[in-house]
């Protein structure tokens, strides 16, 4: 069974643009503890290649490698796991078909949708946006950290913390109760990826409780 990475963990999602898996390398070589691959428009075939080539990947990092929306996807290239949002496959039905072996998140931004992740199996909540981020459009305000603290202290699943993550309040999101954070261009735009993920986890490490 695959279990989830330390309290403190980095994860790492994919841009939308640029090739996924030389943008995982850098990220694995700074210590990411989680390789989410995230393109919304690529066609299934690309996906199941590139998903196949960052398991493999991941697999050598000793990192986990989750797939966000595409169950097919994850279950094709036996994934380590799926991430889904409230409009994709139900996350119930998704455990089903994962089995007890994989792992999954689902996203939520509020107490609500956490508290019906929990119920449908879910191994970890997404939630977020704790910031203004422009990595995705959003119809809602930032959840911000005093929602987070919220949901972290009624739920026993991990929380990973997502949405305008940087090096400035990483701190603050672990302080808010999040196990771990999410970050897509926190890394990706930054001159040296790598470099920037060990900046990542050593301050949400060091804000540890």
């Amino acid at each position: 069974m695959k279990k989830m990475p330390e309290k403190g963990m980095l994860c790492c999602i994919t841009p939308e643009k640029g090739d996924p898996v030389a943008y995982a390398e850098k990220a694995l070589a700074g210590g990411a503890d989680m390789i989410q691959l995230r393109r919304k428009n690529a066609s299934g075939r690309d996906l199941c290649e590139w998903s196949v080539r960052l398991q493999e990947i991941c697999q050598r990092h000793g990192a986990l490698f989750i797939v966000n929306d595409r169950l097919d996807i994850a279950l094709a290239s036996d994934a380590d796991g799926v991430h889904l949002g409230q409009e994709d496959v139900p996350a119930a039905a998704a455990r089903t078909l994962l089995g007890n072996d994989k792992i999954l998140g689902v996203s939520t931004s509020s107490a609500e949708e956490a508290a019906q992740a929990v119920k449908d199996g879910a191994d970890y909540i997404g939630f977020g946006h704790i910031y203004p981020t422009s990595s995705k459009f959003k119809s809602r305000e930032p959840a911000g950290t005093a929602l987070l603290r919220t949901v972290a202290g009624v739920t026993a699943l991990p929380v990973v913390a997502i949405g305008g993550i940087t090096e400035e309040n990483i701190a603050e999101v672990t302080a808010a109760g999040a196990y771990g954070a999410a970050v897509i261009s926190a890394v990706s735009g930054a001159a040296d990826p790598a470099s920037a993920v060990r900046r990542l986890r050593q301050k949400i490490r060091a804000a540890l409780p």
